[in-house]
């Protein structure tokens, strides 16, 4: 597969995982947080989860466009900040791997699908 079709397949993944993923943490983030990491959002910790909730529905959003046209600049940039913010979520899941086994699965995969969705975008963008 050549790198714009790679880099356009890798976009509308991203949009498809980061926009309900964001309107989930928009409408109900300690549901979503219990879900995940086994564990409930309460205070300052709401606030910052309908925040990054407003941040994935923007990259989600922007990844859905931007998939159209995957070689352009300005793609090229949306593709490297959803490199950028996998990395990190596979980071801070791997990290924050919690105890309960009800919760360790889906953390886990959750993990593995961040992963394998940066190493197919570190291998896109890389691609000459």
């Amino acid at each position: 597969m050549n790198r714009a079709k790679s880099l356009s397949l890798l976009l509308g993944i991203g949009a498809a995982l980061e926009v309900p993923v964001g309107l989930g943490l928009l409408i109900a983030p300690s549901a979503l947080a219990t879900l995940l990491l086994g564990a409930p959002l309460s205070g300052a910790g709401l606030v910052v989860a309908r925040l990054a909730g407003g941040g994935l529905l923007a990259l989600g959003i922007a990844c859905w466009f931007a998939r159209s046209t995957p070689a352009v600049p300005a793609s090229l940039g949306v593709a490297g900040a959803l490199l950028i913010y996998n990395i990190v979520a596979c980071i801070t899941l791997a990290l924050a791997l919690p105890p309960d086994p009800g919760s360790y699965a889906l953390t886990l995969g959750a993990t593995i699908l961040h992963g394998l969705v940066a190493a197919g975008l570190l291998v896109a963008l890389t691609r000459r």
